[in-house]
């Protein structure tokens, strides 16, 4: 089951497939069914929810009321309500939400980009987590926003991208900051953590024509299918708009 619906499933199958296989596997290593689980950022509970379904427990920790309140509702309509906690704060609170080596899993997806101080915030992620515990960590790739903005006819924003500190294109660009591989690899280390694996996300569903999915028949699974496998191919890393990695702590 996808954690969302099929369209969008395009952008979010890599990440709840490595996501769900790496809470089965450690479910397994510690013969323990049910996983404490955090999901900072987690917002109206997109894969919150599904984890929940699995039998996990989720807390959810978002600075927005309105985005928690979705959350329970849509965790009431899923029959988990006992098994998802909303919480509202952010990565500079958590110490005080969050007993530190309480959870079994960490879901940090698209909050990096938004943090004032990354290493500070996947350390205090990090620092949430028991031995041998998970940190999913979804990010926005700076090469991937190169390779879009070059489509786009935009020549100037990409080589602005490719050269800036931030990866920012401008001053108009809504993504406060991207990472490459590297960059994302070097904060999960000095976050204690150890990478287990790097997927590249969204690598054709940007760039593929959305009537073409929706129109051709067998267009949307075949897609589906292309993303899966060139997700771990690492030469198409650089062009995908996201990158995940799985890591554990050390």
């Amino acid at each position: 089951m996808y954690p969302t619906r099929p369209r969008s499933a395009l952008r979010t199958a890599v990440v709840w497939e490595v996501v769900r296989a790496a809470l089965e596997r450690r479910a397994a290593e510690l013969d323990q069914p049910v996983l404490d689980v955090l999901d900072t950022g987690g917002g109206t509970g997109n894969f919150a929810v599904p984890v929940a379904r699995l039998g996990h427990r989720v807390t959810v920790v978002d600075p927005s009321p309105d985005a928690l309140f979705a959350l329970e509702r849509r965790a009431a309509e899923a029959d988990v309500t006992e098994l998802v906690r909303a919480v509202q704060g952010d990565t500079q609170t958590l110490p005080e939400l969050v007993d530190p080596g309480s959870v079994d899993a960490v879901l940090c997806h698209g909050v990096l980009e938004m943090v004032d101080d990354p290493a500070e915030a996947l350390g205090s992620l990090a620092g949430t987590l028991r031995k041998g515990g998970l940190v999913s960590l979804l990010a926005a790739n700076r090469n991937g926003a190169v390779l879009a903005r070059a489509l786009a006819g935009h020549f100037g924003e990409a080589r602005t991208v490719l050269d800036a500190p931030d990866g920012r294109w401008g001053a108009g660009d809504p993504m406060p900051r991207r990472f490459t591989g590297d960059e994302l690899a070097a904060l999960a280390t000095a976050a204690g953590l150890r990478v287990a694996s790097v997927h590249g996300v969204r690598v054709f569903a940007d760039l593929v024509p959305g009537v073409l999915v929706d129109t051709e028949p067998g267009a949307m699974e075949a897609l589906l299918k292309l993303e899966q496998a060139a997700a771990e191919e690492p030469a198409f890393h650089a062009v995908a708009t996201q990158l995940h990695l799985l890591a554990e702590l050390a």
